[in-house]
């Protein structure tokens, strides 16, 4: 959908629950629509049709992590915070105060707290191959045989992971745990945003977002990486099953950079590395020119 159909959901949604759009902005317009307020200290945020119980999942998630005392993203203090329009899931969510990209080790403390929580009995089990095959089938601007790799590659992670190896006993995680989804408010909490991969699973998933940023990219430096690890307690590089997990998330990374070429021809040059890296075409790790995706 263009984004001027995007903001027209948005404004659309938000008149619905009785807010004034006039000052209405984007905040980014990606997989996901989301937009904000100013005037009324809100973010809507539109899902894509059909990911109606996610987008509801996530506001149980939020309100049931701030009753739990691990900061996160919080509802609006509207009567009704979600709404169908033109099919899309509509949340409203409060917009956050004055933040920054969390550090390393504010990730690491973070996500140290979430996974001591005891599970809630509405949070699913991980499926870490989610639209993976969606992804793959609208790569039109990657090669057929490039397809039929990744399409193969994705079979024989799915196998390993039906026999990985048990490593911390599976709990709440976040999912997508990176300084673009953790930030540090001015005034000093770290806090988790984008809950919409949030499930039980094994801890370590969320260790490998940032394990990866080092060994498999060279993003961060050793120094920064050890900071990670000492002040979540763990080194996930160390156990036998993060191979298995880097190689997963190096997947999921790739999956959505040919999906965005297939759109954009401007992302073709990055999805076309992110390939060749996984099909040994680049060298070993860690591999240079990998780039964020907005």
């Amino acid at each position: 959908m263009k984004h001027e159909d995007l903001e027209a959901v948005a404004r659309a949604a938000c008149s619905a629950v009785g807010l004034i759009t006039s000052d209405l902005e984007p905040i980014k317009v990606a997989e996901n629509a989301i937009y904000r307020l100013p005037s009324s200290a809100i973010v809507v945020r539109l899902a894509n049709p059909g990911q109606e119980a996610a987008a509801e999942r996530e506001l149980l998630i939020a309100g049931w992590l701030h009753r739990s005392g691990v900061p996160a993203v919080e509802p609006a203090n509207l009567a009704t915070t979600f709404v169908i329009q033109r099919n899309h899931p509509v949340s409203f969510w409060k917009e956050l105060p004055e933040h920054r990209g969390a550090t390393a080790p504010e990730i690491a403390r973070a996500l140290r707290a979430l996974h001591r929580l005891e599970p809630a009995e509405f949070l699913p089990a991980i499926d870490p191959f989610v639209r993976l095959d969606q992804r793959i089938d609208a790569a039109s601007a990657t090669s057929p045989a490039d397809r039929r790799w990744l399409r193969d590659h994705l079979a024989e992670l799915r196998e390993r992971w039906a026999d990985r190896t048990d490593g911390m006993p599976w709990g709440p995680i976040h999912g997508d745990a990176w300084e673009g989804n953790v930030v540090t408010t001015i005034d000093g909490p770290t806090l988790f945003l984008d809950l919409e991969r949030t499930s039980i699973g094994p801890p370590e998933w969320d260790l490998t977002s940032t394990a990866i940023k080092r060994s498999s990219f060279g993003w961060i430096t050793r120094k920064q990486y050890v900071g990670f690890a000492e002040a979540y307690g763990r080194d996930v590089e160390t156990w036998s099953g993060f191979p298995l997990l880097r190689d997963i998330r190096e997947m999921r990374m790739t999956c959505m950079a040919v999906q965005a070429a297939g759109r954009d021809s401007r992302r073709a040059a990055q999805a076309q590395l992110r390939v060749d890296s996984l099909r040994g075409r680049r060298g070993p790790r860690p591999w240079s020119g990998w780039e964020a995706m907005p």
